[in-house]
């Protein structure tokens, strides 16, 4: 059921991406932490409902494996961040506060993520 559950997740998450493709933009991301090795590059931003966004590196492997993060906005300042691999497999990394030093920026218990 959990697989089922999971599949479901990473199915719409894909067609969201998929629908969103064409208002994706060219930005740099810089992610940070959730086990991950830094990354400080290119990236793809496509813009959601309600402030929320998906983000993808441009060029390279990027996300340890992820090669989609979701912000998703729960609530003014808060979000719930996803990464999605190529398998499918759809990875929480946990809620994230919309940082106030720099508004760019969505701080999670041990991952940071800023685009520009």
């Amino acid at each position: 059921m959990k697989k089922i559950a999971v599949w479901i997740a990473s199915f719409i998450m894909t067609q969201q991406l998929l629908l969103t493709e064409a208002l994706a933009k060219p930005a740099r991301c810089v992610v940070n932490g959730s086990g991950a090795a830094p990354y400080n590059g290119k990236c793809e931003f496509s813009p959601e409902t309600g402030g929320s966004f998906s983000i993808t590196p441009v060029g390279k492997s990027a996300f340890d494996g992820a090669t989609v993060i979701s912000v998703s906005v729960t609530l003014p300042g808060v979000a719930e961040v996803r990464g999605l691999t190529r398998d499918g497999i759809n990875s929480r990394w946990g809620e994230a506060q919309r940082s106030k030093e720099d508004p760019a920026c969505w701080v999670g218990s041990d991952f940071k993520i800023c685009v520009y």
